[in-house]
């Protein structure tokens, strides 16, 4: 997902969309997933110079990516698609006094509840034993880049920096999830449900645990035979209920999540009991999976004065 926060930063993006050409190459790699510039050139009718232009700039974008291989004729160039969905926060600079954000490594849970299969690692190593629950008390588990289990959950601790004046208005989430299925398993939908300050706000279904490609952030070390990367979710908590990808998934309000009175907002992660779909939870950290960061949140909050 490209999460654009900052309008005049994406202007390439922007121009690279403005091509009725060009948003024909995209929906063309979003039905048949990889084509080369000849399948691209026959099916919309263009000459192969064309084309490479509208692909170049659609990769200057980081909306695709291109691969050159061996073929029976050559080497052929490959296009991709690099990214499946763009969020475009229009009103984010005027909101820019009024929130502050913060990265919560993977790693950093407070309190858990897991079983197997599980297991974490950090950047250059497994942290103990496969599917032994016992390692997640290890000390090294901060260092964690990421972290599985089957049923249970990771709570995590959100710093609360709100002054006595200031009342949070939202609160958003980025993380990349996945199910935890056994090596992996594109077809292995789970239930995840998502708590903040005791509360719970509503599941997403993950449809399963991917590993058809290497995940971009992950180490030389990390074998391919194990899951690779997982969904870049956005998860919303605001006046008018909870969000995920701008879909309601709850009426939970951020009203029913006051009072927001102690040092840290807690902020859990469950594959429960009562899911429908246990297949596991997976979160990846800045070095692994397909996005270079750790859970992202965001506090947005007004002052009792109206500003």
């Amino acid at each position: 997902m490209i999460h654009i926060k900052d309008l005049r930063s994406s202007v390439e993006l922007f121009k690279a969309l403005s091509s009725e050409v060009r948003v024909e190459i995209l929906m063309l790699l979003q039905r048949h997933e990889r084509l080369n510039l000849d399948d691209i050139a026959k099916k919309l009718n263009l000459t192969n110079g064309a084309i490479t232009q509208h692909v170049r700039k659609l990769e200057d974008s980081g909306l695709i990516v291109t691969e050159t291989t061996g073929a029976r004729h050559g080497l052929q160039k490959f296009c991709y698609l690099n990214e499946k969905k763009i969020v475009v926060e229009i009103d984010s600079e005027e909101q820019a006094d009024n929130l502050y954000e913060i990265e919560i490594k993977v790693g950093h849970y407070v309190a858990f509840d897991v079983q197997p299969t599980c297991g974490l690692a950090t950047k250059d190593s497994i942290i103990g034993d496969f599917d032994d629950p016992r390692y997640f008390a290890d000390p090294e588990h901060v260092n964690a880049e990421i972290v599985w289990l089957t049923r249970g959950y990771l709570e995590y601790w959100i710093p609360n920096y709100l002054k006595a004046d200031r009342r949070i208005e939202e609160i958003q989430i980025i993380a990349e999830l996945a199910s935890e299925a056994p090596s992996y398993n594109d077809n292995y939908p789970s239930d995840i449900y998502f708590y903040i300050n005791g509360v719970e706000v509503g599941y997403w279904t993950s449809p399963g645990d991917f590993g058809d490609e290497r995940g971009k952030q992950n180490p030389d070390w990390w074998p391919p035979h194990l899951n690779q990367y997982g969904m870049l979710k956005l998860i919303r908590i605001n006046p008018s209920g909870t969000f995920i990808d701008g879909c309601r998934i709850s009426d939970v309000t951020i009203d029913d999540l006051q009072p927001f009175d102690k040092h840290m907002i807690p902020l859990r992660l469950a594959v429960p009991d009562k899911a429908v779909r246990q297949g596991g939870l997976t979160i990846y950290g800045k070095h692994f999976g397909h996005y270079q960061q750790d859970i992202m949140v965001r506090i947005l909050y007004k002052s009792s004065f109206g500003h």
